[in-house]
């Protein structure tokens, strides 16, 4: 008789827990980590439906700091991301000025670059742009540095290609490096318009750059070998889409044909976004090299990449709207110039 009384009470007890309002346990959520005091149908919010799946992160990408890189610009913009807290953060390139072949100028460009991205709060993921690998010492110092100048991972069943758009044979690079000394030359004396005419500007590796069929094939592999992936993000400094005889690259674009996948560059140092084969094909402006007005959208920015089960979300933040809790810009770079038009309003 104990026994059943005892039961009874057990059961009494659960039902009573479970009915709302009771024992100041508040309506029951839908989120287990979500707890309230509140009874009755009436909500003071929304709903329930907490934007927190397990499966979500979010990486952040910065672009070009080259072209005479502007004081603060980077480091500002490493202490912005130290607020927003993504879990990696990685680029497209034009990481260092390069444009020489003197070692110890190069170690000193690399060095400066590695002690301010070692502050990050997340680990940094580099990418090589031209002014990174346009010679064939910059690109042993590379080879020595940090080993493959392209390469993959896999992070939270997500798929990051990390590509090498210098990629071309050592009589080539030594050409393009020559050219471009050549026609920096007639940019400085000259301007523009003169360097539009020179060799170096004519070259089809100069915008769109050079994939080998050894690099080409090696992404083949990667994607065949990793077909379950819910997304793909590639990440290049060039855009070799934009030459035609490229076979090498539109062989990765047909490899990714049946998945999901986001293209990010840079090298113009402007923004544009288009849409390729209906997928998002981003070209990132700057994030403290010269800002490029004459081919669009020229600012500093980073960009915050969110992943889940539902998709991919890309915002785009300019730099100088990224504060902190005083109100302020970190690194005091309230008085930095992120977006030339304002700075000419400033003025």
């Amino acid at each position: 008789m104990r026994n059943i009384a005892k039961c009874y009470f057990l059961v009494l007890f659960a039902l009573v827990v479970a009915m709302p309002g009771c024992s100041g346990l508040g309506t029951p959520s839908i989120d287990p980590d979500f707890h309230h005091e509140i009874s009755g149908e009436a909500l003071p919010w929304t709903n329930e439906q907490f934007d927190s799946e397990d499966s979500k992160f979010t990486f952040a990408v910065f672009s070009d700091l080259t072209g005479d890189e502007r004081d603060r610009v980077f480091e500002i913009a490493l202490a912005q991301l130290a607020l927003l807290r993504p879990e990696f953060i990685i680029n497209v390139g034009d990481l260092i000025e390069g444009g020489t072949e003197d070692t110890g100028e190069i170690d000193r460009q690399w060095n400066s670059f590695n002690e301010r991205a070692e502050r990050a709060s997340a680990p940094v993921f580099y990418v090589g742009g031209n002014h990174d690998l346009n010679n064939i010492v910059l690109r042993k110092a590379w080879d020595a540095r940090y080993g493959r100048s392209y390469y993959h991972f896999v992070y939270r069943n997500t798929l990051f290609l990390v590509l090498d758009t210098e990629d071309s044979t050592p009589t080539r690079i030594q050409e393009m490096f020559e050219a471009r000394a050549h026609a920096i030359g007639v940019l400085e004396t000259e301007g523009w318009d003169a360097f539009t005419q020179t060799e170096y500007f004519t070259m089809p590796e100069h915008n769109a750059g050079n994939i080998s069929d050894e690099q080409s094939q090696y992404f083949q592999d990667v994607i065949a070998a990793n077909p379950d992936v819910r997304w793909t993000f590639l990440f290049m400094h060039k855009a070799p889409w934009k030459r035609e005889d490229m076979k090498t690259f539109a062989a990765i674009e047909e490899a990714l044909v049946d998945r999901p996948y986001t293209v990010f560059n840079g090298h113009v140092q402007a923004y544009e976004y288009e849409e390729r084969r209906g997928r998002d094909y981003i070209r990132l402006a700057t994030t403290g090299g010269f800002h490029n007005e004459r081919e669009g959208l020229a600012v500093d920015h980073i960009s915050l990449v969110t992943v889940s089960e539902s998709g991919v979300d890309i915002a785009n933040l300019m730099m100088g709207g990224i504060l902190d809790k005083t109100g302020h810009i970190p690194l005091d770079g309230d008085n930095v110039c992120f977006d030339p038009e304002a700075c000419k309003e400033a003025e």
